[in-house]
């Protein structure tokens, strides 16, 4: 009977140390708090990340975390620029540009309403770094403020793959990847 035990003990410690040698390098499970990301992500949907072997690309729906938001919080945004890109907001004409190519953004919730002056509307993205925005754009605090600007590529958690609950909202979260100029 203790042989049986100690086997099943055994056997159920190496389980959970494979699950979180996974959920550590290879994927995350992470919910969505907020609205930012309406109507792609809604609040409270869990997603499946990819961590492990994950390049920031334009499109992408990542999960990131700045210290200098949210006390590290981890955020779901978008992609809208990568390392050496330049993105123009233009809140006349409800356009954003990459390298002066106007996104064609159908996944966006709404038309942006004017922000403050210090947020951003002319963006020069380092190496190394990304450019995100949220898809509801007037409820998201993104990179245009400056309390996030723009991010480091080692602040990105994993790119969203999959929503896993609630049930009627899974399927694959799709990146919209646009031409380069």
């Amino acid at each position: 009977m203790k042989v049986d035990m100690y086997f099943w003990l055994q056997a159920l410690v190496m389980a959970l140390v494979g699950l979180i040698l996974v959920f550590t390098f290879v994927g995350r499970i992470i919910g969505v708090d907020g609205e930012s990301m309406m109507p792609t992500l809604h609040n409270k949907d869990m997603l499946l990340l990819q961590s492990i072997g994950y390049e920031p690309d334009q499109g992408d729906v990542v999960v990131l975390s700045k210290n200098t938001f949210r006390d590290g919080a981890p955020i779901v945004k978008r992609i809208i620029a990568v390392g050496g890109q330049t993105v123009d907001i233009d809140y006349d004409t409800n356009t954003v540009y990459v390298d002066g190519v106007a996104l064609d953004e159908l996944y966006i919730l709404e038309p942006m309403r004017e922000l403050p002056a210090e947020y951003a509307t002319h963006i020069e993205v380092p190496e190394g770094c990304v450019f995100v925005m949220g898809d509801n754009r007037n409820n998201s605090t993104d990179g245009r403020s400056p309390s996030i600007g723009v991010v480091d590529e080692r602040c990105i958690l994993g790119r969203a793959l999959f929503v896993l609950l609630p049930f009627q909202d899974a399927g694959v979260v799709e990146s919209i990847s646009q031409p380069r100029a």
